[in-house]
Formats: structure tokens, sequence, C-alpha cells
């Protein structure tokens, strides 16, 4: 969905005067509110030329696949078809080196660390004034590093769930579908079925899932999966 040129952005909010590379925004929420204000106030005060918005991950790939790389991604880590960071590890995928910032009411501090080492470039509270959210994506587009009050950058750094999460960017698609099975409890003979794959496939991911973060058995890799927030907060 693409709400096009946007304006309006409420009185409380000017016009961002500083220079930006931001002209094709990509909003991911699932909520048609806040993603309907987020595009009103970013539009508005970035003077946006588009604004894409999509309700799941699925809806951001096809969007990415269909219209190109946008310039920035703002995304929410509850979706119905990724409740962790495993959107930030997917979009991650295809945008390259493009500001991808989430935004959340839920600042607990490890899922702030989880994000920041699945590949966020900042971290936005969804309850931040509106003129303190303009600010927050001015200084993440202008290439800062933006965390929510209290998280310090120096904390995160060797916190664990950012190391887990930057192993699990590693994985392939096909590899984290597998994986969110696991961690469901499949075993290989109904991941097979579900994934319309052969076993022998099965067992070749999962060997290279282990290796690649570092375990050594499936209840080692959700556990490390849970640690990292990849699937569920």
């Amino acid at each position: 969905m693409d709400h096009g040129p946007v304006g309006g952005g409420g009185s409380d909010v000017g016009r961002v005067t500083s220079e930006h590379s931001v002209s094709d925004l990509l909003v991911v929420d699932d909520h048609p509110l806040m993603c309907d204000a987020l595009s009103a106030t970013l539009g508005f005060a970035f003077g946006l030329r588009k604004v894409r918005v999509a309700s799941s991950l699925a809806a951001a790939v096809a969007s990415i696949r269909e219209e190109g790389v946008p310039d920035a991604v703002v995304l929410d880590l509850s979706l119905p078809d990724a409740n962790g960071v495993e959107g930030v590890l997917a979009l991650r995928r295809l945008v390259g080196d493009v500001p991808l910032a989430v935004i959340s009411a839920d600042l607990d501090p490890k899922l702030v660390s989880a994000a920041m080492g699945a590949g966020a470039n900042g971290y936005v509270g969804k309850l931040l004034p509106r003129a303190k959210m303009v600010e927050a994506f001015s200084r993440i587009w202008a290439g800062e590093r933006v965390l929510p009050e209290g998280c310090e950058p120096e904390s995160l750094e060797e916190d664990e769930a950012m190391v887990l999460a930057r192993g699990f960017a590693s994985l392939t698609p096909q590899q984290m579908n597998i994986l969110r099975l696991i961690c469901q409890g499949r075993p290989n003979k109904i991941i097979s079925y579900e994934l319309s794959i052969a076993e022998a496939t099965v067992k070749t991911h999962i060997a290279a899932i282990m290796t690649k973060i570092n375990v050594r058995n499936r209840t080692q890799a959700a556990l490390l999966a849970s640690k990292a927030r990849i699937f569920a907060r």
C-alpha cells in the first residue's frame, strides 16, 4: 500500500531543514492508526515524496521486490507473521545498508540489544511525543545510532542478546523458516512436509544452522533463538 505524497503532521511538528537522503519510506506496522500517524508525521516533517505501508513482513518483502528498495524502513517488531527480531534480519538482507529503524512500545533493554544486533540502526519508542520522534528519525537518517533513553551503547555491545542476534544474521531465509519450526517443536518429517522439501534437505539445512550459530543440537538452537528474541519477545 502506498500513501503517496504526504502532508499534515500536526502543529507541534515543523518541517526538518537538515540535510537527509530519505524520499521513499517504508513503514511496516499492523496497526492502521499507527501507520497513518507515522505516514502523516514523517511525511510532513521531512517532505517525503512517497510513504509505503505494509501490515506484515510478507507485505513488506513484496513491496521491496515489486517497487524497489526504499530510502529508509521503519519496522514494528510485533507483526502477524514475525514477532521478534526476525523482521529486522529478513529486511536487512533485502535493503542492504538502507537505514532500518525499529519502532516499538516495548523498551526492554534485551529486546533493544537483540534488534540492534540483528541490524537495526536505531530503536524508537512508540510513546515518544511527535517532535521527539521526528528528531530521533532525523538522527537515524543522518547516520547516528539512536537508542531509547537509559540504554547505553557500551552496555549493549556486551549484551548476550546482541551478540547472539548477530550470529543469526548469517542464516538464509529457508534456514530461518526451518529454525522457526524447530522452535515450535516440529520433527524433521513435519518440517519436510510443511516446507515441501525432502527430509534429507531439512537435515542438511539443520546441520548448516548448527554450524553457523555454533550449537550441537536442536534444543540448543531453540534456546539461543529464544535468548536472541528471534521469533518471540
